[in-house]
């Protein structure tokens, strides 16, 4: 593996996701990009299980990506911090943690597929950080491959507003799609539309040889509309006139301010540069490499990070991505490992330097950090050192005590908390045992490490069977728990058929005023006056907010009891589910010196919940948008079937090649087998994604048989 440059040059420096929906060919890029940029001496491929990024077993033995990588690695004199992202969706925190800290991205789509159901998903996510992106359509040699095609199909469900959120401009396009049994021209090579050159690529040593060459003549006339098009749209946005004029005199504009023009809008969110060619078949990646160089942003290019101040002193706080400013850094991944758990972190603003002690101002805590390491994909291969982990890299330290996900890390002398990583809500449980009760603590101490690693892994106790419940994000996230319990940790663990996770809701706000004056047969004293919200959310998840009045004269203590009272009942419902977007206000309190307790206010904040909950909730279920590919001659059954388990139908649309897609909104109780038989539907040529769509309220049925009734 290379080893990182000893000095670090902000503006040549790279921070690089790769996003894109499942079997696209995230990993076989990546691979590409690590090989021709030497990062590693052998091209690994997923078919064989012995690529660099997916190293952990479930991941080679699956053939996806289930947790991102980072690898650093040089190209032509910069420095990439290159992370390969999973595009199932069960996955999808790896995705969001990974654009929060992000500087640019490179979107793959499959080049016969185009715009699939999680592409949507990811492409939202970059638009939520802002990120500028590059689009790369792969996988142009397979049968059916359509570059026309799948740029329209990009232009139309991703950027149809395109004033306001861009539009994907070509300036790499194949030359011949497909491969030699279904096309006349084959996919072969790549036109770059800003220097008018093919490029060839020799597949006897993987296509690390590349040939520049004059473009073939049948592909002169779309090259040239294709670049047409490209100094179009650029010179609609050309304010310092870098090729306007001359374009407009048709003549020959200069390459490196097409570049920089092309750099200008991408940075801007106007333009995506979309480029092509094939992982599989060595083709076109040398070319996206020269791109993220050209076109994607440094640190220096995005906007200062900001916070708050963790004291109050003021409403918000920004970090320049300067090494001379104070050191905050955001932790955006943590992992187990049996050594010392390791901790991601991106630096935002100042130096990272061993043996430093930083504050957590989240949770008012000091943590000793040792020594800065960049981490190879592989844990296998250890960690390689660095002197320091400047503004604008991302690092890796050991054995932080109390920090986990979503964290900031800042110099104790200049506080400042960076907003937190916001995660989709689990929609799927399961009860879990181990096979010897000996091994219940064993366990235990297990899935807390998993729950650190996982913002979307909970874990809690059924307060009405004891039983232990771990939730996620679908079934196939929470196999991969229990395979890495078995593996990793080596427990034998039984487990549970799949239940829905539900949510629960407020009918109407509600104000209480409790009093309590005795604990069992005891004395004691707290006055409560609470008020019970609901309140909008954008995201489709629980929110918790305990508000204390600022002139309450009652002591900290026992204030703090009772707003974790009503936080603790806030997450655990009725029901045993978490309340969705509640929140509650504690208006006023009173107590009494001698007969106020912690005890005394926690059992009055219980009262209040208990009072304001009963008879007011609402069971919501998780709804599912589900996606299901399928040949034309199966779409009525397919349909049907869907109908059938309380779907809606959204969309339907169909294409030249006898398939259609179906798009529909569906109860996930009614999903757990759905993959299997949606197979069965059509002979096994139809196929599905889901992802959370959100939550509404479940049928009565549900809610009787839950209370037991």
């Amino acid at each position: 593996m290379a080893k990182a440059k000893s000095t670090f040059d902000l503006p040549r420096v790279r921070n690089l996701g790769v996003i894109a929906h499942i079997d696209a060919g995230k990993t076989t890029t990546t691979e590409h990009l690590l090989y021709y940029a030497g990062a590693m001496h052998k091209l690994g491929g997923v078919d064989d299980g012995n690529t660099v990024t997916d190293y952990d077993q479930e991941e080679q033995e699956r053939g996806i990506t289930i947790y991102s990588a980072c690898v650093p690695f040089e190209w032509a004199g910069y420095t990439i911090n290159l992370i390969d992202t999973p595009g199932h969706v069960d996955f999808t925190a790896e995705v969001e943690r990974s654009l929060r800290v992000l500087d640019g991205a490179v979107v793959v789509f499959d080049g016969q597929k185009g715009v699939e159901a999680q592409s949507e998903t990811v492409w939202r996510q970059a638009n939520k950080y802002g990120v500028p992106r590059l689009v790369f359509v792969n996988k142009m040699d397979v049968v059916g491959a359509n570059f026309a095609k799948t740029l329209e199909t990009v232009r139309a469900r991703l950027t149809p507003n395109f004033e306001d959120h861009g539009r994907p401009v070509p300036i790499v396009i194949p030359i011949g799609s497909g491969g030699e049994a279904d096309s006349r021209t084959p996919f072969r090579g790549v036109i770059d539309l800003v220097t008018m050159r093919a490029k060839f690529f020799d597949a006897g040593d993987l296509g690390k040889t590349v040939r520049d060459a004059d473009i073939p003549e049948e592909c002169l006339d779309e090259a040239k509309a294709y670049r047409a098009e490209m100094f179009d749209v650029l010179t609609q946005s050309d304010e310092k006139d870098l090729i306007t004029s001359v374009v407009l005199d048709d003549k020959e504009p200069d390459h490196a301010k097409v570049r920089q023009l092309i750099r200008e809008q991408c940075l801007a969110g106007k333009i995506f540069p979309v480029l092509s060619g094939s992982g599989r078949e060595h083709i076109g990646i040398q070319p996206l490499l020269d791109a993220v160089t050209y076109y994607l942003p440094s640190p220096l290019d995005r906007p200062p990070v900001v916070g708050t101040d963790p004291k109050g002193r003021s409403k918000e706080l920004t970090r320049k991505p300067d090494p001379k400013e104070p050191f905050c850094a955001l932790v955006f991944k943590a992992a187990w490992h049996p050594s010392g758990n390791r901790f991601f972190l991106r630096v935002y603003s100042g130096v990272l330097k061993p043996n430093m002690r930083a504050l957590n101002p989240g949770k008012d805590v000091k943590e000793n950090i040792s020594k800065p390491f960049h981490v190879h994909a592989d844990p296998a291969r250890g960690l390689e050192e660095v002197p320091e982990g400047p503004a604008g890299d991302i690092v890796c330290v050991v054995g932080l005590k109390e920090t986990a996900t979503g964290d900031t890390l800042c110099e104790t002398a200049h506080p400042i908390l960076l907003e937190t990583i916001s995660f989709a809500e689990a929609v799927v449980s399961q009860s879990i045992e181990p096979d010897s009760g000996a091994d219940r603590d064993k366990l235990g101490l297990a899935l807390e490490v998993l729950q650190l690693e996982d913002p979307t892994f909970k874990v809690k106790a059924d307060k009405d069977t004891g039983q232990t419940l771990m939730s996620g994000m679908g079934t196939l996230h929470l196999e991969v728990k229990k395979h890495r319990l078995e593996r990793d940790f080596r427990l034998k663990v039984r487990v549970g058929k799949p239940n829905v996770s539900y949510r629960e809701m407020l009918k109407a706000p509600r104000q209480v005023e409790v009093k309590l004056d005795k604990l069992g047969d005891k004395p004691a004293f707290a006055e409560l006056k609470v008020s019970f919200t609901n309140f909008k959310s954008e995201k489709p998840v629980g929110v918790f907010n305990v508000v204390n009045t600022d002139e309450n004269p009652v002591p900290v203590a026992l204030m703090a009891a009772a707003e974790r009272a009503l936080n603790d009942a806030l997450q655990t419902g009725e029901l045993g589910y978490p309340m969705m977007n509640a929140q509650a206000r504690i208006l006023d309190a009173k107590f009494d010196p001698q007969l106020s307790t912690d005890d005394a206010f926690t059992a009055a904040a219980i009262r209040a919940y208990r009072q304001a909950t009963e008879g007011n909730v609402l069971l919501l279920e998780p709804i599912m948008k589900v996606t299901v590919s399928t040949p034309t001659e199966f779409l009525g059954n397919v349909i049907g079937d869907l109908s059938s388990r309380g779907g809606l139908i959204e969309d339907t649309t169909s294409d030249a090649s006898g398939r259609s897609e179906v798009m529909a909104t569906v109860p996930l109780a009614k999903l757990f087998t759905y993959a299997n038989e949606v197979r069965s539907l059509s002979q096994g040529r139809a196929a599905m994604s889901m992802e959370p769509h959100s939550y509404q309220p479940a049928p009565d049925e549900v809610l009787r048989q839950l209370r037991g009734e």
